[in-house]
């Protein structure tokens, strides 16, 4: 349960809060999605730069999860980056999926 800073927002989060809310998106990953706009506007709102907004920023009007924010989550080691599919867009973004720790090399 690694806790993860939150560059632009001057808070922190803990990254099981994150993994529990991909697993209820019935995916095993989140896309990116930052951008600077004002919350209300976030065309990604199944982004995991609009759950940081939602959740953690004092600001939820900035832009949360900046490519920092995505390195100290994969450092973490709970977590993959890859591309996938955006659930808003259907296009391929950047983004993490939860790593599987039960993978074995060859198998």
């Amino acid at each position: 349960m690694p806790i993860i800073n939150i560059i632009c927002g001057g808070n922190s989060f803990n990254s099981d809060d994150l993994k529990k809310y991909i697993t209820n998106t019935g995916r095993d990953y989140i896309i990116q999605g930052q951008k600077a706009c004002v919350r209300s506007k976030h065309p990604k709102p199944n982004s995991l730069d609009c759950w940081l907004r939602d959740n953690y920023a004092q600001n939820p009007d900035t832009k949360q999860a900046v490519n920092e924010v995505i390195e100290a989550l994969i450092d973490s080691g709970e977590f993959e980056k890859g591309n996938f599919i955006c659930p808003d867009s259907g296009r391929i973004c950047k983004g993490i999926k939860i790593a599987n720790r039960d993978m074995k090399i060859g198998k």
